[in-house]
């Protein structure tokens, strides 16, 4: 009965172009639909509902890791429609679960609207490109495409570290390995110790979440590889000082260096909801590591890369917040989006008091009317 059940469920998530389904004891079954949550018209689940749904879908290692840790993460294909990446957990003594749709469709950098450098970025031999924002802003799509991109136009043997594997990618003109944190293999670190003997000439570790994996990370780029990886950090700037930061002090000069050296660039992104409602955009902010970049981090002078990030638009490089301020522009997000998503709220905001003044709609003045105080506090 469950099996039926979960499938319904995982057929609306797909037809409807959700993001995420969430399965929790009190509520109907609940989509992430343009990133608003809508209930299923369906019966309110009990805790027998959701233990029988997990267990309809949760491999026997899996159950057995909620019972010891109260919770895991799994990936697992829907017949050849589509991919979820689940998490399980306990709460109040009840399972709950989230399922992320995994698109199968894998995307071009046009499609995601990644700037063109990033092709020419692909085709270094070694280095690190790091993707960053928070939780659910697309960074998998995004190192996805990039891998994709490789796997099409290049011969290279591309090795990914992932937990749960998201993207299936096949062989095309690379040869492409996936390994499974927590069933090819224990642990991020340990995949990353024994894949310089795999003769890789590009890796993707999913996350980079410790500081040994942060190291192996380093040091791979540092031999001769491309590496991919994401962090959850806001901005490039903000990057840079967290990875430095996670490193003990007495190795935080020598970390610099190797940064400094290693780091090819960094993509920080965030998803908006577009303003008709129907669809996200994303906007990203974009760093290639230059010559002067690499001075200021070797000098401990991070502060001062933001402001050579807004000169660099020949390479491509933007800030986050003027990719906002061009999208609300644009009309593809309103107002309340950019200043949700934005660095520096306020200022956005007094620009748009100042450049709309003359034309300012009766909607957009109650929404600065609404967040102007709160931006103040």
């Amino acid at each position: 009965m469950a099996t039926v059940h979960i499938d319904r469920l995982l057929e609306a998530c797909i037809k409807q172009g959700a993001s995420d389904l969430h399965l929790v004891v009190g509520r109907p079954p609940v989509l992430r639909l343009h990133n608003k949550l809508r209930s299923l018209e369906t019966k309110v689940l009990e805790p027998d509902d959701t233990a029988a749904l997990m267990k309809s879908i949760t491999p026997e290692r899996n159950q057995e890791e909620i019972q010891e840790r109260g919770g895991t993460d799994f990936g697992f294909a829907f017949g050849d429609s589509a991919r979820f990446r689940v998490a399980i957990w306990r709460q109040k003594g009840c399972i709950s679960l989230v399922l992320r749709l995994i698109p199968s469709k894998l995307m071009t950098f046009e499609e995601i609207g990644l700037p063109e450098i990033c092709k020419a970025l692909c085709r270094r031999p070694r280095g690190m490109f790091l993707v960053t924002g928070p939780t659910g802003c697309g960074k998998t799509t995004t190192l996805a495409t990039m891998i994709n991109y490789i796997n099409e136009h290049f011969d290279r043997h591309i090795v990914t570290i992932e937990e749960p594997i998201e993207y299936y990618h096949n062989h095309k003109k690379s040869i492409i390995s996936q390994r499974a944190v927590g069933v090819d293999v224990p642990s991020f670190s340990e995949a990353l110790k024994r894949v310089l003997r795999q003769d890789p000439d590009v890796i993707l570790v999913a996350e980079l979440r410790d500081l040994e994996t942060m190291e192996a990370a380093i040091r791979a780029a540092e031999t001769g590889h491309l590496v991919f990886s994401t962090v959850h950090t806001t901005g490039c700037q903000g990057t840079i000082t967290r990875i430095i930061d996670i490193f003990p002090v007495e190795q935080q000069e020598q970390i610099r260096v190797q940064i400094s050296s290693n780091l090819i660039a960094v993509l920080s992104q965030e998803l908006c909801a577009i303003a008709s409602g129907r669809g996200r955009v994303a906007a990203y902010e974009f760093m290639v590591v230059t010559p002067a970049i690499g001075n200021l981090i070797r000098e401990n002078k991070t502060f001062r890369i933001n402001s050579i990030i807004q000169t660099g638009k020949k390479l491509g490089m933007q800030l986050m917040d003027d990719h906002l301020w061009m999208l609300f522009e644009d009309g593809k997000i309103d107002l309340e989006t950019m200043i949700e998503k934005a660095r520096q709220p306020a200022e956005l905001l007094e620009k748009v008091e100042a450049e709309h003044k003359g034309v300012m709609t009766a909607e957009k003045r109650k929404a600065i009317e609404e967040i102007g105080p709160v931006l103040k506090m």
